[in-house]
């Protein structure tokens, strides 16, 4: 288990990102208010996904706040300047001896990609931060996010009315096999038409002669 200062340093280092990552940043403690809006602007049924179960203002602005200020790294996706999107990696502890993960999308930004942007982003910052494995915990009815956590390879199952499950990160990522594709049969050409007419005609001439009963001599 890392020391809270050590965390602190690592979290606040910038893990290399690509040219699709997206606008993700690292937030930091002074723009806790970004993270309470956005967790505060989900609706029930994001609500519900991210905590697995119905909470008030209260009691999400109070998390917020924790999270801000125990050493969760959080990883923000912006539209216009608005935090729209979070992903919380909270630090080990006493009864949890892996790293948990946890996500958050409005869903005004469902179905863009979001959340894979914001995994991908994470997975990153803990491997820097030198950790091996992460938790996954949803609550049994957030099919998307368990859908995202097994993309990224989590194997999950399912207890008390939770899925819970470890994300390998020494594992080599797994990479969808693409079907290949049938070779297209080449056209006809002019000669090919032109004989297959002709075939054609010669049949038909001669079901006419034995129809009527005149033989070609």
């Amino acid at each position: 288990m890392f020391s809270p200062a050590t965390i602190i340093a690592l979290a606040h280092r910038t893990p290399k990102a690509s040219a699709k990552s997206g606008p993700v940043r690292i937030l930091a403690t002074h723009e806790l208010p970004l993270f309470r809006d956005h967790l505060l602007r989900l609706d029930r049924e994001s609500r519900r996904d991210r905590f697995n179960g119905s909470l008030g203002d209260d009691w999400v602005a109070n998390y917020a706040e924790r999270s801000v200020h125990d050493g969760t790294v959080i990883l923000a996706y912006f539209e216009d300047g608005v935090v729209r999107g979070a992903a919380e990696l909270h630090q080990a502890d006493l009864t949890n001896t892996e790293p948990e993960v946890a996500f958050s999308v409005e869903s005004c930004m469902r179905r863009k990609g979001v959340g894979s942007i914001l995994f991908t982003q994470l997975i990153a910052k803990a491997k820097s931060m030198g950790y091996k494995k992460l938790r996954v915990t949803t609550g049994a009815q957030n099919d998307a996010m368990r859908a995202l956590a097994a993309k990224f390879g989590a194997k999950l199952s399912f207890r008390h009315g939770e899925s819970t499950g470890l994300i390998d990160l020494t594992a080599e990522p797994v990479t969808a096999k693409i079907k290949p594709q049938p070779k297209p049969q080449p056209k006809a050409g002019v000669l090919d038409v032109a004989k297959a007419v002709g075939d054609y005609n010669r049949a038909a001439w001669r079901a006419w002669f034995n129809a009527t009963g005149i033989s070609k001599r």
